[in-house]
């Protein structure tokens, strides 16, 4: 079944090439952003082989490529980090205690991103499945926007370079970059769960341990 998902959206991404050339790349990679199931690995591969070495040209088109892709990326990003600020952050703030999320919390994550945020966001958005999450968390914590879009170009710019240049490299070999990633994305799918569930149990246990009050007196 994931066999037929990945055929299927490779076959649109190869479609949306035919019909829209380079634009193509800029609507994929926010699309990207976006919607998990869509792999920049698949999308910038291709593009460094259909958009630059079938056509015949040379390495002088893939920053381009890379371009593209970091625009693409950064336009989807800034979408999900509204939605992070608008959407995430006042369900938070009004219902966050039944998942977990306190007041606190939410300082806490503004601070981060107001001392790491740039950190976090530049790597971040060369690792696979976490370039997909980071924007979220970034608008709850309400992180500088001009900060928050300089960074995301800059580490989208060199992931879709990166793989524009093996897409032109590997050429109708481009899709053994995929298995080349599973063994990235399982440990990082991993570590996110095992980060969910320590979070979990962290509060859970803040709760349980949290001193009860005590009832009116006789």
């Amino acid at each position: 079944m994931l066999s037929g998902i990945e055929d299927a959206l490779l076959d649109f991404t190869r479609d949306t090439y035919d019909f829209m050339q380079w634009p193509g790349v800029v609507l994929l990679m926010a699309l990207e952003t976006v919607i998990f199931f869509i792999p920049s690995e698949a999308v910038m591969t291709l593009a460094g082989w259909m958009l630059v070495k079938e056509k015949g040209h040379g390495y002088e088109l893939l920053p381009l490529a890379g371009a593209l892709g970091a625009l693409g990326s950064t336009l989807g990003s800034i979408f999900a980090y509204y939605v992070g600020v608008w959407g995430g952050r006042p369900l938070l703030e009004r219902w966050g205690r039944y998942v977990f999320v306190s007041p606190a919390d939410l300082d806490d994550a503004e601070r981060f991103f107001a001392r790491w945020g740039k950190v976090a966001v530049f790597a971040g958005r060369m690792v696979p499945l976490v370039r997909t999450f980071i924007s979220v968390p970034a608008g709850v914590a309400r992180m500088n926007l001009w900060s928050f879009t300089i960074y995301t170009y800059a580490g989208s710019f060199i992931w879709s370079l990166l793989l524009a240049v093996i897409g032109y490299e590997l050429g109708e070999n481009w899709a053994d970059i995929r298995d080349w990633m599973r063994p990235i994305e399982i440990p990082t799918a991993a570590l996110l769960v095992v980060l969910v569930a320590w979070y979990v149990v962290r509060h859970v246990k803040k709760a349980w341990e949290a001193p009860q009050p005590s009832g009116p007196e006789a």
